[in-house]
């Protein structure tokens, strides 16, 4: 079956970086589209960015533009978080999603029903 399991979180100060790792089994790695989504205390749940299946587009949330950057690793299974400039209100726990031949699932909170598979999430949390 498949699985996911997310890495990499940690308490920061602001301003600083983070790096979250998600490795993936039981899965065609480019038959899914895989992302990250986050949910802060007592907020909803917040695509952060996905790239859809096959590789096609990378989508991010317009919160993180320009301050995170995702990528894979074909050979380990891995997805990557790059997270810079950190805010505090990123913070939250960041989970790792997976849609069998999904397409920009993270762009919607709709999209979030549709994923296949998560984790159990990693914590970041961002000082002031």
């Amino acid at each position: 079956r498949v699985q996911v399991v997310e890495s990499g979180g940690g308490l920061v100060q602001a301003g600083g970086s983070l790096r979250l790792s998600c490795t993936a089994s039981g899965l065609t790695f480019d038959d899914y589209a895989m992302g990250w989504f986050r949910q802060a205390p007592g907020k909803e749940r917040e695509g952060v960015a996905c790239i859809t299946w096959r590789g096609g587009s990378t989508v991010y949330a317009d919160s993180v533009k320009g301050r995170f950057t995702m990528s894979r690793d074909h050979a380990k299974n891995t997805l990557h978080l790059q997270m810079n400039s950190l805010k505090t209100e990123d913070t939250a726990m960041y989970y790792c999603g997976a849609e069998h031949y999904g397409g920009p699932w993270c762009a919607e909170t709709s999209g979030l029903s549709a994923l296949d598979a998560w984790g159990q999430g990693t914590l970041v949390t961002v000082s002031s």
